[in-house]
């Protein structure tokens, strides 16, 4: 086996968790901004706060979401230094249809089991424009998450929870430049797991905590490069290990008399895991590839914080939810590039649930985030990067039995 390096899109393919995560994955984190780890009453606590699934009504809890993603293009104006060419260009914009689905057993000789199939990251960028084509030319990322939980109570106010993470990554990789091209396929199957803590002192004061461990995903797949216009090539096997990091959550939610919840959620995700790119191929690699791919790359992303703020009102047969979050990029700006122009992001969100019996109800909700203005100089870029915000929309529906 002889190790070389991709461009930074092809790891960025497998690891877009890291500025495009997508912790919304039920129609109550639509609405929360994912504030929903102290006070999350619903089948969806099975994946945010498994925890809490000790202090539920004794009966199946059931809950199905769709959820529409659109991302908006993002603009590049500047300087693309390796040619010393002034760029005005645009990536393509893109939609998805993301489903979830949530599970909490009744109780079983006092433990709660729960399971959550969900999408916890993904991306699509694709540029069609000159040098963007260059590394990210297309690169998509398909995961899928299988989270089996169990919970067990600890007197009459403290539950825990430990469950298994089995994860599913896809991806799809396209670059096209003067030097050279590349086009992979990859997937991988890799494991963590996740520990919840639950502490709820009053019935109006709810305490959690939630830990998700990193995930290394071992993704191995086929890979053809070119170089010297297509004279030089490669087609054969190709591997990446990546971690996709670790993340902590500390929340806290008081109940008022009115029965208005609210929640903060302190969020701490660790991508300082992500420390560099460093690509494994199988047979023999013409030193022209090598030269054209180059060596290991450094990425150097930092660990960032997020802060939710979620609100719950319930009324008589409604609940009425919004939130808003903060986020930082983990993205430094000497490694920033076009198949991950991540920026800080503001995003804000509302949405609601009509209870039409005591067993079923029904909802819909939305969440719009706004990223920054990005400006950066690196070895490659000096200009700017606009736009890519986020549109999310969910509806779902929720059963007991």
């Amino acid at each position: 086996m002889k190790k070389i390096a991709l461009m930074s899109l092809v790891a960025s393919s497998v690891l877009m968790a890291g500025g495009y995560q997508i912790p919304e994955s039920s129609l109550n984190a639509v609405a929360l901004s994912a504030a929903n780890i102290a006070h999350s009453s619903g089948a969806d606590a099975a994946y945010y706060n498994p925890a809490n699934m000790v202090f539920m009504s004794d009966e199946n809890h059931m809950s199905a979401d769709l959820i529409y993603i659109g991302l908006d293009a993002v603009s590049y104006k500047g300087t693309y230094k390796p040619t010393a060419t002034t760029e005005d260009i645009n990536s393509e914009p893109e939609t998805f249809l993301v489903p979830s689905l949530h599970y909490i057993s009744k109780n079983v000789s006092g433990a709660r089991f729960g399971l959550s199939v969900v999408v916890p990251c993904g991306l699509s960028k694709r540029w069609k424009n000159s040098v963007g084509t260059y590394s990210a030319e297309e690169f998509t990322l398909e995961t899928v998450e299988i989270n089996p939980t169990v919970a067990l109570p600890i007197g009459d106010k403290i539950g825990v929870a430990i469950g298994l993470r089995l994860v599913h990554s896809s991806g799809i990789v396209k670059s096209t430049a003067p030097t050279g091209s590349r086009d992979m396929e990859a997937d991988s199957i890799d494991f963590g797991y996740n520990l919840a803590l639950s502490y709820q002192p009053t019935s109006e004061i709810e305490l959690g905590l939630t830990y998700r461990s990193q995930i290394d995903l071992t993704t191995e797949g086929n890979a053809k490069l070119s170089a010297g216009g297509g004279a030089l090539t490669y087609d054969g096997d190709g591997s990446l290990t990546v971690p996709l990091p670790a993340v902590l959550n500390l929340a806290g939610a008081y109940t008022f008399s009115t029965q208005t919840t609210v929640e903060f959620v302190y969020e701490r995700s660790f991508w300082s895991a992500y420390e560099d790119i460093d690509f494994d191929f199988q047979g023999n690699i013409h030193p022209a590839l090598n030269a054209g791919f180059g060596t290991p790359i450094p990425k150097d992303w930092k660990d960032v914080n997020a802060f939710r703020l979620g609100v719950t009102q319930e009324l008589d047969k409604m609940t009425l939810m919004a939130g808003m979050v903060y986020g930082e990029t983990p993205v430094p700006e000497k490694s920033i590039g076009f198949e991950l122009p991540d920026s800080d992001s503001f995003s804000v969100s509302l949405g609601g649930r009509y209870q039409i019996n005591e067993k079923m109800d029904v909802g819909l909700s939305a969440l719009y985030s706004m990223r920054d203005d990005r400006t950066v100089n690196n070895a490659s870029l000096d200009g700017e990067f606009t736009g890519g915000n986020v549109l999310m929309i969910s509806a779902g529906m929720g059963y007991k039995f």
